[in-house]
């Protein structure tokens, strides 16, 4: 079934999961975060393209991903060993620390990224693809209340993986599907293009 355009972009402003009520301590999560440093970066910048650089992301979001891992709906032999023993206040502290730290800026690969900023800014209405910016914003900062990720800044490497994921139904979707009803309708190539385009948003 064919979505209407309109109807797209209303449910990825709209149709947003509820946030994490309790405020994390960023003091305390410096020390929790230690471990995770190995593979995101001592401070939140992960020098692994494959591993995302949680500096600057959402303190929620990153709560929330957290605890999808914990409860098994994001499947990651990694992370969800990482996860299962956080406590609730653990992963409200690892958010806080996290969001405070400042994102290192990277830089767009030259040979691809315009078409991704095409898609990015404008999507295409003969798909019915609506423009990333409806969710993650002009600047890619996202929308934390809604907790639509910042993607600005993120490895390229890591975000075309996760496109691919959405598409594949790999990974599922919390509260609307409409991450993977856009990397569906896109190509590799396009996934790559936006992702690229990401990295090098500031």
């Amino acid at each position: 079934m064919k979505i209407p355009f309109a109807v797209l972009a209303l449910s990825a402003i709209l149709a947003a999961p509820a946030a994490l009520a309790a405020p994390g301590d960023a003091t305390a999560g410096a020390q929790k975060a230690v471990v995770c440093g190995a593979c995101h970066g001592a401070d939140g910048n992960s020098f692994n393209p494959e591993w995302p650089s949680l500096a600057g992301q959402h303190a929620g979001y990153i709560a929330a991903q957290l605890a999808l891992f914990k409860q098994g709906v994001r499947d990651n032999p990694l992370m969800m060993p990482m996860a299962l023993p956080l406590s609730d206040e653990d992963m409200a502290d690892l958010g806080a620390y996290f969001a405070a730290q400042a994102r290192q800026g990277l830089k767009a690969d030259p040979s691809n990224y315009r078409e991704g900023e095409r898609l990015y800014r404008d999507g295409d209405r003969a798909r019915d693809l609506p423009a990333c910016l409806a969710c993650h914003g002009p600047q890619g900062k996202g929308n934390a209340a809604a907790q639509y990720p910042a993607v600005q800044g993120q490895h390229a490497t890591y975000a075309h993986a996760q496109l691919k994921a959405y598409a594949s139904g790999a990974r599922k979707p919390v509260a609307n599907d409409i991450m993977q009803v856009v990397a569906a309708r896109l190509s590799d190539e396009e996934m790559r293009a936006v992702a690229s385009y990401m990295q090098g948003l500031r």
